[in-house]
């Protein structure tokens, strides 16, 4: 060493400082590592290919920094076809392996965007290549991280690569989204039942059969767990399937797992899910969209048992029988209030879409409607005759166990197995009965009922509070609103006390509500007698409520009351 150093200071003209600088550059061995990634497979079966480019170009740099010590490694540490959103990489682990046992010096990637596209990702290499005292460096980006302005670059530049893969992200997923608004198939695994075609799925018609198998046996079965056993017993088998590893998967027995995805399955209608929401689908369906309906509200109705029956198990026995005046299905729904769970009809559509921008949607009380139409059911099926008209070419004997089997064997809510479809339309309703269902019952043949005597027309008058519905036969009764009747009484109440001397703060203090309620309430006293009279019997208008009362405003001049009451 000091023999060279010597040389260069006397032969080169170099001064001893610079000689010994030179002398070390030549001594120190850095040992170059070169990774490169690619995202997609397209073109990696190329002989020369992205990887190969990058692989190049990084050779050529490391070849032009010799004179620094630079050595590039034999290992290659290649990932293709992985994304540089995350560091779960093979060749990457490898790298960083190789990094922790310090064998590696220098990391050279031909972009930094190579190595990572995620700033939280990068601050992870970094303190781990920071902690073996390895550096890396990018062949088209200039910047040197030793620096403080130099790593500001290095972030800055990741920031961008970090928006750039976030903002693709989010083209892609609002291309499928508005693909699948279309109606398109946007790939995944194929479902059972169909074929891929293009951006689109054709029937396979062996396996859609297994597929209406299922769907019927669950309408006729009506639980998941006995189409299973059923399903066995026909020796009905899911999709055989290959892996990617060569591994076979499928061609077994249905689970119910399998069974419940099978049957909720929007595609098999002819639709196509996105996240919450559906959308018709531009492939066929195997399965009619009003039996897939029907499927649906047994299952949630079966569901809504289950979720019950630590309490009380409760059954909306009008699932799938109930349809509006627009073909929609209405179908169960429930609401909590003070602990209590109570039940509903609603239009399917409110269910879709959950939104109220439908005025015309049904919601009905459960227990209301089941009642009402049990009752309308044993009024059409009790009345003097009844046994004559429903059924055809019976003996008198026949006759008379028929007619004390419509007497006694139908009761209560248990009637509303005998329907098979109720339509309603504002103001009246048409129920059709089951005509095996009734035979059975009876226990006739289907042929001996009277098919004219299974359908039932009766009007009704509708009751609206708010968004709820309820059905009353014939003539509604007067519903008086005890609520708002409640607070008129007590409204008087404080308004004498205020006439007595008494503030509105010391009210609501005495009575433990804040002021406003107070004011709020002692205004309702001031209602036009006449009013106050409709309010009292129940027949005031469905909309003249304590909310609408207080939120309105209502003037306190009479004549213009009834004009506001009038208007509702």
């Amino acid at each position: 060493m000091a023999f060279f150093i010597r040389h260069c200071a006397i032969h080169h003209g170099h001064s001893l400082v610079r000689a010994t600088l030179l002398w070390s550059s030549m001594m120190r061995r850095i040992r170059c590592a070169i990774y490169t990634r690619k995202s997609s497979e397209d073109g990696l079966e190329q002989d020369f290919n992205s990887l190969d480019a990058q692989r190049e170009a990084c050779e050529a740099y490391i070849l032009s920094q010799k004179h620094e010590g630079w050595e590039l490694l034999p290992n290659r540490y290649d990932d293709g076809g992985i994304s540089g959103g995350h560091l779960e990489r093979p060749a990457l682990q490898r790298l960083m392996q190789a990094v922790d046992e310090k064998r590696i010096e220098q990391i050279v990637v031909y972009k930094i965007d190579r190595l990572t596209r995620s700033l939280a990702d990068f601050a992870k290499l970094v303190d781990r290549l920071d902690a073996a005292e390895t550096s890396f460096v990018s062949v088209t980006q200039s910047f040197n991280t030793a620096t403080s302005m130099g790593r500001l670059t290095l972030n800055m530049l990741l920031s961008f690569a970090q928006f750039e893969r976030e903002v693709t992200a989010e083209r892609i997923r609002d291309k499928i989204a508005a693909s699948k608004k279309k109606g398109m198939w946007m790939g995944g695994s194929v479902p059972m039942g169909y074929q891929p075609d293009g951006r689109t799925l054709k029937i396979d018609e062996t396996e859609a059969e297994t597929i209406r198998t299922l769907f019927g046996l669950y309408l006729k079965l009506g639980t998941l767990r006995d189409v299973k056993e059923r399903a066995e017993e026909l020796d009905l088998k899911s999709r055989s399937r290959q892996r990617a590893g060569g591994q076979m998967s499928g061609g077994t027995h249905f689970d119910r797992g399998q069974l419940q995805h099978i049957l909720s399955n929007p595609i098999y209608a002819g639709r196509i899910r996105h996240k919450k929401l559906v959308y018709e689908g531009q492939h066929p369906a195997i399965i009619d969209p009003a039996i897939w309906d029907k499927v649906q509200d047994m299952m949630q109705s079966r569901a809504a048992v289950a979720r019950g029956s630590r309490q009380k198990a409760i059954r909306s026995f009008l699932a799938g029988k109930l349809f509006d005046e627009t073909g929609d299905r209405l179908t169960p729904s429930h609401s909590r209030k003070n602990g209590k769970r109570l039940r509903y009809y609603i239009s399917r559509r409110l269910v879709k879409e959950r939104s109220r921008k439908h005025p015309d949607a049904w919601r009905l009380p459960a227990d209301q409607v089941e009642s009402l139409l049990a009752e309308l059911i044993k009024q059409h099926l009790t009345r003097p005759g009844a046994a004559a008209m429903l059924t055809a070419d019976l003996t008198a004997a026949e006759l008379s166990v028929v007619t004390e089997k419509l007497q006694v064997q139908f009761g209560g809510k248990e009637r509303l197995a005998l329907i098979e479809r109720v339509d309603l339309r504002p103001g009246s309703l048409t129920v059709r009965l089951d005509e095996s269902m009734l035979a059975e019952r009876l226990g006739s043949k289907p042929e001996q009922i009277n098919l004219v005597e299974l359908t039932i027309e009766a009007p009704f008058q509708m009751r609206r509070r708010g968004v709820e519905l309820k059905l009353h036969l014939g003539d509604a009764p007067a519903a008086i609103d005890k609520t708002l009747v409640q607070n008129i009484v007590k409204g008087r109440s404080w308004l004498a006390m205020i006439i007595a001397g008494k503030t509105f703060s010391e009210i609501a203090n005495s009575e433990g509500v804040s002021k406003r309620r107070v004011q709020d309430v002692t205004n309702l006293a001031l209602l036009a007698p006449d009013v106050l009279d409709r309010i009292s019997t129940g027949e005031q208008p469905d909309g003249l409520t304590t909310d609408y009362l207080i939120k309105t405003r209502f003037s306190a001049v009479w004549s213009e009351q009834r004009d506001q009451v009038a208007s509702l």
